[in-house]
């Protein structure tokens, strides 16, 4: 079962009006998260070609067709935008995921180009990344995989501080992305550059199509507890919600988990990058 919410204001997916719970669609057979702009959707094919091989998806007599969702962030400015996400990648991120590679967390996947912090131009942002985590309450658990490519800051509250985001001139501080924008208000260019929280959730809870809609909700306030300012208009922040059906439990108890996944997830991403190219890494940036 799963559920999608996409709340940012430039936000670019595949199959996800089929997720609105008043449509047809019950279930899904993969999620992609990707960077490579709208270029990046074309991995989808390659997932879609994995799973028909194994006989995955709605069986529709002659073939088994796949229910396959994709969400992508913009990330061509950083590295070489001539190498993207693609069919051949897409096939092989399943090989990865099937034979049970083990997770990397920072420059991998929809984190491989992801930066943080672009309200002050180019060469004023940090190296953004993907990352996980996840909490269990008895037996009930709520993880949480996300790309980290934002227009804001990052902070962590355990820290009560900003640990990546935008540079001051010098490049020794941080800037302070609100105060940034407050300053730009009445510049209307997108000079931002590109940007996006992607995400999914994944519980063992038993929930319904429009309870899984809402859990995707409750996930997008774990991009509000740590990214300042979240869903902006130039960003494309997409949550999904992954439930596999084995556990009873209330959608607010599902939430508490699953927002806290997130939060620690964009952090794990941010603490977990490296720098690369003009772009520090957190870790790097404090050293």
């Amino acid at each position: 079962m799963c559920g999608v919410e996409v709340r940012g204001g430039s936000p670019g997916t595949r199959d996800t009006d089929a997720l609105n719970p008043i449509n047809n669609r019950e279930t899904v057979h993969a999620v992609i998260l990707a960077g490579g702009s709208s270029f990046g959707l074309d991995a989808a094919g390659g997932v879609m070609r994995f799973l028909e091989e194994r006989k995955i998806g709605r069986d529709v007599g002659v073939t088994n067709v796949p229910n396959v969702c994709a969400a992508i962030l913009f990330d061509l400015k950083c590295g070489d935008y001539k190498i993207r996400p693609d069919e051949r990648m897409g096939y092989t991120a399943c090989e990865n995921a099937f034979s049970n590679s083990k997770w990397k967390s920072g420059n991998y996947g929809a984190g491989t180009g992801a930066t943080i912090g672009t309200s002050c131009g180019i060469r004023h942002d940090m190296k953004g990344g993907i990352g996980s985590c996840a909490f269990r309450h008895e037996e009930l658990y709520a993880g949480a995989v996300i790309a980290v490519n934002c227009v804001g800051d990052i902070y962590d509250n355990k820290a009560g501080k900003i640990i990546a985001g935008a540079r001051t001139a010098n490049g020794k501080g941080f800037a302070d992305s609100e105060a940034a924008i407050l300053e730009r208000y009445k510049n209307n260019a997108d000079f931002f550059n590109g940007n996006t929280v992607l995400g999914c959730i994944i519980t063992n809870a038993k929930l319904t199509k429009a309870q899984a809609t809402k859990l995707a909700s409750f996930g997008q306030n774990g991009i509000a507890r740590t990214v300042r300012p979240s869903h902006t208009v130039f960003d494309g922040d997409t949550i999904f919600a992954l439930c596999t059906g084995e556990v009873a439990a209330t959608l607010d108890a599902v939430g508490v988990l699953a927002c806290k996944a997130v939060e620690y997830a964009i952090l794990d991403a941010v603490k977990s990058a490296v720098s690369y190219d003009i772009y520090p890494a957190s870790r790097e940036f404090y050293k």
